[in-house]
């Protein structure tokens, strides 16, 4: 089970890395003048995406296999909120393919201001999720 548990924390690192800088690749877009930059920045975001899917896959795969190993923990209320964080974790990383795509396609409407304010939330996540995994409240 450690092994496990380990291997879901090292995915997970790597999923939220992809989170934090994904969106920062999109400010950097939306401050660019420059055209082969902003081109470089699309192949930057799109590679990143296939990276952060992969840690994401993973993450939720160890994780789950980690509740099969140990179901009684499904009885904690600490994890019901924890796999509703996580659940929010799932829709922020679509939200995050979205606008690589709209990127891709030279469709964004969001402004370096707003895409800051969003670059913040999987850091709100973070916590949450560290301080319930961690405390375990009940």
């Amino acid at each position: 089970m450690l092994w496990i548990k380990a291997l879901h924390i090292v995915f997970v690192v790597t999923w939220f890395a992809g989170l934090f800088y994904l969106p920062r690749l999109f400010i950097y877009h939306v401050e660019s003048d420059n055209a082969a930059v902003r081109t470089q920045l699309q192949v930057m975001q799109r590679r990143l995406l296939g990276i952060t899917h992969i840690g994401g896959a993973l993450a939720l795969t160890f994780g789950i296999w980690l509740l099969i190993l140990a179901p009684g923990y499904l009885h904690q209320g600490w994890l019901h909120a924890k796999l509703a964080l996580v659940l929010g974790l799932v829709a922020y990383h679509a939200w995050l393919a979205h606008f690589v795509r709209l990127f891709a396609e030279n469709r964004n409407t969001r402004s370096s201001r707003w895409l800051r304010v969003f670059n913040e939330v999987p850091a709100l996540f973070l916590i949450a999720i560290v301080l319930l995994v961690v405390v375990k409240p009940t």
